[in-house]
């Protein structure tokens, strides 16, 4: 490469100036992919040192605690002076508030997707997504007290036998929560579906609603499902809303107006109390903690399976 400044030099000095630029740009090459490689390596040590401190810790516990009494036990009392350590009711209660989070985020989050990938203009798409974002930005404890304080109350003038405590509210807040996710990234996923399927399928005479529905959903489908993963990732490892809004007594329940603690409820729950360092109470966080790590583990393998399968599809 050649300086339009060094045009009338000397043949033996541009030869030199382009060997130092080549030079230069090797070494930024080199440096950015040490750089680039370090930050990955980093993060995959820091995944490997969660997973060996839960593993460590939790093995105590499950040496006093038989797995089948773990899994399949229907009480949680690890402070009681009869210890029960059944975590079938902690893992009730983040299932039913995770389950009813995507009830409320997959149908809406699929609706706005398609208004502002096929429908909305520029100018109402640049306005309504930055607004639908702001909502990631709210503190969660924010959204606690609101389910709490004033959501709650409201819906127990329209829901009989809903208590102040229930996981109906907060996993509808959660739901909420999530929303900017599902839409944001399957909006972006569907926008990359290209220009030219919509124009066949509008040749062969298909309605915009059509289109949408037979060609760009399924098309953008890898996509989608990575936002519902991300989704219900995030609403499972959601810990303030449902500390605050669901409660924090482990009750096993299929009823959702009831309220219920989850496993992170219970881990803010143990951490601030008042458990001696080593005991079997305070193994529980670890044990519950690993749990949690599996589930959203499960979540994100299921994901890259469907994306990976939907991408072969399509």
């Amino acid at each position: 490469m050649t300086d339009p400044q060094t045009a009338g030099a000397p043949a033996a000095l541009t030869e030199g100036l382009d060997l130092r630029y080549l030079a230069r740009r090797r070494l930024i090459d080199r440096t950015m992919r040490w750089v680039l490689g370090a930050t990955a390596l980093l993060s995959v040590l820091i995944t490997t040192a969660i997973v060996v401190i839960l593993v460590r810790e939790s093995w105590g516990f499950f040496a006093e605690v038989p797995l089948t009494e773990f899994l399949f036990g229907d009480e949680w009392t690890p402070m009681f002076a009869d210890p029960q350590f059944g975590i079938l009711p902690l893992l009730s209660g983040t299932l039913w508030s995770a389950g009813i989070a995507l009830a409320i985020a997959v149908p809406l989050g699929l609706v706005f997707s398609v208004y502002l990938s096929e429908y909305a203009g520029h100018r109402t798409r640049e306005t309504v997504k930055p607004i639908l974002e702001t909502l990631e930005a709210v503190p969660t404890v924010v959204y606690g007290y609101f389910a709490l304080l004033f959501l709650t109350p409201l819906a127990q003038r329209f829901i009989p036998g809903l208590e102040g405590f229930n996981l109906l509210i907060p996993g509808i807040v959660l739901g909420i929560m999530i929303l900017p996710y599902v839409v944001s990234l399957s909006e972006d996923a569907m926008r990359a579906v290209p220009r030219g399927l919509r124009e066949g399928a509008y040749a062969l005479g298909m309605s915009r609603f059509q289109t949408a529905t037979r060609v760009v959903i399924p098309g953008a489908l890898s996509g989608i499902t990575a936002a519902l993963v991300l989704g219900m990732s995030r609403a499972v490892g959601e810990t303030m809303v449902l500390a605050i809004a669901a409660g924090q007594n482990p009750n096993l329940t299929a009823d959702p107006r009831e309220g219920a603690a989850t496993i992170t409820a219970y881990i803010v729950q143990m951490s601030l109390g008042d458990v001696a360092h080593g005991s079997l109470a305070y193994q529980t966080i670890f044990a519950v903690g690993l749990v949690l790590f599996l589930i959203t583990l499960s979540f994100n393998v299921i994901g890259m399976f469907l994306r990976q399968r939907f991408r072969e599809e399509y």
